[in-house]
């Protein structure tokens, strides 16, 4: 879902991924209101829990941000089609990547650009930055965070996980939220990563975030404050979604403007 590029080790070594698919945790959590008057404990987390009900029907837009990169666009399931533009680093950096991606089931198509002084050093650029979409092998990206989508599991931010993961949560204004999330207990969310949450230790399980929803109680920020360990620093991820209902079938590439992806492509993701 190239979601797994907003993550420091990412960013640092152009792309990396885990491979992985996404998994359902079930954490307990101890939610706390903010007076007598306040709704029931439980219904706090289980209000967080239904604002993401709507991201599941899978027609929506969204943005992510986070460790210099940044993630953006649409889902839309009535189609079985998405589209996404990742950036990683700024264009003045040693070495950015820009990807766009369109899945339109059963197809997938990826458009590279790599940029700064460091990227001739990337192997096989010259096959990489060709100005033009590369069809992808179902089979080779089958699970890969970075470059392929799951139609059954539509949300790249995993925002679903990251709420069963929440600790304590306490109304903080109309449709907002503040509170804790064991975000060890959400690592298969697409916005997160396994190697980050490893460096944070025991802070795993307390990690401050806030969120807000619409006048329909459906997400629309999900933010997460993450604390600086051993040689990251402290960072913050910023997840929102917007258009719900209103997204539309992504745009396949031209057959002009497709060539098939080289081998090259497929390790540089690995």
């Amino acid at each position: 879902m190239a979601a797994a590029l907003l993550t420091p080790g990412a960013a640092a070594c152009a792309a990396t991924g885990d491979g992985t698919a996404g998994a359902t945790a079930t954490p307990s959590a101890t939610a706390t209101a903010p007076d007598a008057d306040a709704a029931p404990a439980t219904d706090l987390k289980q209000a967080l829990l239904d604002s993401t009900r709507e991201i599941s029907n899978g027609n929506f837009r969204f943005r992510m941000s986070g460790a210099g990169s940044t993630a953006e666009g649409q889902v839309h399931q009535p189609s079985q089609s998405a589209e996404l533009r990742v950036r990683i680093g700024e264009p003045g950096d040693d070495l950015a990547m820009t990807l766009d991606l369109v899945h339109a089931r059963p197809d997938s198509w990826v458009k590279l650009d790599l940029s700064g002084a460091a990227a001739d050093g990337v192997p096989g650029r010259d096959k990489l930055n060709l100005g033009k979409y590369q069809h992808l092998d179902q089979n080779r990206i089958r699970g890969n965070r970075n470059i392929g989508f799951d139609f059954d599991r539509v949300d790249p931010a995993g925002s679903e996980l990251l709420t069963q993961a929440v600790t304590e949560v306490r109304v903080t204004g109309d449709g907002a939220y503040a509170g804790t999330i064991d975000v060890s207990k959400a690592a298969e969310a697409g916005s997160l990563d396994q190697d980050l949450i490893t460096v944070l230790g025991a802070q795993a399980n307390s990690v401050p975030f806030t969120a807000t929803t619409d006048a329909q109680g459906r997400l629309t920020e999900l933010v997460l404050q993450l604390p600086a360990a051993g040689e990251t620093a402290a960072q913050e991820i910023r997840v929102t979604y917007h258009d719900y209902g209103n997204a539309t079938a992504a745009q396949k590439p031209s057959a002009d403007q497709v060539v098939e992806a080289p081998p090259e492509l497929y390790n540089l993701f690995d």
